[in-house]
């Protein structure tokens, strides 16, 4: 099936209404006359400029109602040779063109370009709903085209949604193929050079976007030099970012390695054992893929950062889903929101779909405190969890356990819930030397057992403050860093651990029992 047939099949369920939500004009306007060609229906369109007008006009002007304008031929985007185009006088107001549908339209289908503004009148609304109402004796469908549009409940009911399709991995590789000739047409036989490796990650980077949306970033990527590198690729995730469900969804470029991180042993060791099953290497055929992971833990002890380093050590896409962009005052945004970052994350896939502080946003009260939001939000979430099929892994990071609803910790929605420390003396060693090496310090030249021992209690961020801060103190006393000069910044520090102390003790007494160690 292709988006042709789709639509067709929507015009012929017998809905009055049908809504497209795309940024995709152009192409959406071709395809609904195409639909409306196909089934031999009458095409009419309207925008707040042009008013209403019936396309594809067969009759000779001398047949034409006194109620028309005329408008000579001429070539749609299908490359189709069109007919005169008719324009109703007085139907540049949304209300007027409604109005005259709803009084003497023909059957046929109604493309409404940006109606959306508009229907906050209720003579609108209510015209609407009087077409609906009159489908049955003669079909009239009106196709609402805008980039976000919501119909109040009771009109809603009247009406079926129409999504295009994104391009897959082969249709993006034929754009990408077609720019690339088309770069050199334009430049004298010049051909795109630059890294595979690069090329790789430009095919994976624009999955989840429209067709003009990535004909437009792969131009980005090649146009100034003709020549495709990492920093392309790094300039087309920014620009992917700021396309993305308007801000809700983030991709983070900087994930780094696993190495860069201190202990988490067991949480590594699980990961490895599944990172083939993720990338459907040969061989991991019925196994089931693997879904996600809830890390729950102290705070600064390195749950963002593992979450991070996953989508790294996998080699795919990081994308960080803010919920505080999510909610919105206007009733219904926040569901329609969170349905997109979803949706988006699935035709990104694969990748690693990173929620911090999930507990920020979803209520632990019922939802009665905002008027029932947050639970329908929960409840888009644990659908998506439930019904996803495609290699979206989840890594949901959270500090307080009591924050959470109990339907998201049931068995099933992730497929490991892990605790993590503050770190043991092991992993502080490392933490150490991680964070001196950053800083172009030699791990050997400090007594790594002497700063783990000291700094017994700290978490990981607070190591690398502790670096930060005693970097500072030698810069102002112009004396090198020391293993003395670390110790001593260790014990001028008081830790999560010792301010919250109770409060680390109880979160440690509930993980005991109900999750996996991370390290």
């Amino acid at each position: 099936m292709d988006d042709l047939n789709d639509l067709r099949l929507v015009l012929r369920s017998r809905f009055p209404i049908v809504i497209v939500e795309s940024h995709e004009e152009t192409k959406v306007r071709a395809l609904v006359q195409k639909a409306a060609a196909t089934d031999e229906l009458a095409f009419f369109t309207w925008s707040v400029a042009d008013g209403l007008a019936r396309e594809n006009f067969k009759y000779d002007v001398h047949h034409a109602d006194h109620r028309f304008g005329t408008v000579e031929g001429h070539t749609s985007a299908l490359g189709e040779k069109k007919g005169r185009t008719h324009v109703f006088e007085d139907t540049h107001a949304l209300q007027q063109a409604l109005r005259h549908i709803d009084r003497s339209g023909d059957a046929g289908v109604y493309l409404l370009c940006d109606a959306h503004p508009f229907l906050d009148d209720p003579v609108n609304l209510r015209l609407l709903k009087e077409i609906s109402h009159g489908y049955g004796e003669c079909a009239r469908t009106l196709v609402l085209l805008s980039p976000a549009l919501e119909l109040p409940p009771d009109l809603a009911r009247h009406a079926a949604r129409f999504k295009l399709r994104l391009p897959d991995a082969n249709a993006i590789r034929a754009m990408i193929k077609n720019e690339f000739d088309l770069y050199a047409v334009q430049n004298k036989g010049r051909r795109v050079t630059g890294d595979p490796d690069a090329l790789a990650l430009l095919q994976q980077h624009l999955l989840g976007l429209c067709e003009e949306d990535i004909k437009r970033l792969i131009s980005l990527a090649i146009r100034d030099d003709g020549e495709l590198t990492m920093n392309d690729i790094s300039r087309v995730l920014k620009n992917k970012q700021e396309m993305l469900a308007d801000g809700a969804l983030e991709i983070e470029i900087d994930t780094g390695s696993m190495d860069q991180i201190g202990g988490m042993a067991s949480l590594k060791r699980w990961l490895s054992q599944r990172r083939s099953v993720f990338a459907g290497a040969p061989g991991t055929q019925g196994l089931d893929m693997p879904r996600g992971v809830l890390l729950l833990g102290v705070q600064g002890a390195g749950k963002s950062l593992a979450a991070k380093t996953i989508a790294g050590a996998w080699g795919v896409p990081l994308l960080r889903l803010d919920f505080a962009t999510l909610y919105n005052k206007f009733h219904g945004e926040t569901e329609r929101n969170l349905r997109a970052v979803l949706q988006s994350a699935d035709a990104m896939a694969p990748c690693v779909l990173w929620i911090d502080e999930i507990e920020k946003g979803l209520a632990t009260d019922g939802g009665d405190s905002d008027g029932g939001v947050s639970r329908r939000v929960l409840g888009t979430l644990l659908t998506w969890l439930s019904e996803r099929k495609a290699r979206v892994f989840m890594v949901a990071t959270a500090n307080d356990i009591t924050g959470l609803p109990p339907e998201l910790l049931r068995k099933g929605r992730f497929d490991e819930i892990f605790f993590v420390d503050l770190p043991l003396p092991p992993a502080r060693v490392e933490i150490f030397s991680i964070h001196l090496r950053r800083r172009q310090l030699d791990p050997a030249a400090f007594d790594l057992r002497q700063l783990a021992e000291a700094a017994d209690g700290f978490a990981g961020a607070e190591i690398e403050q502790a670096i930060v801060s005693s970097l500072y103190e030698s810069h102002a006393s112009n004396q090198p860093i020391s293993t003395a000069s670390l110790v001593a910044e260790l014990q001028r520090t008081r830790p999560l651990s010792v301010v919250m102390a109770e409060k680390i003790e109880d979160l440690r007494a509930w993980a005991a029992e109900r999750t996996v160690m991370a390290d």
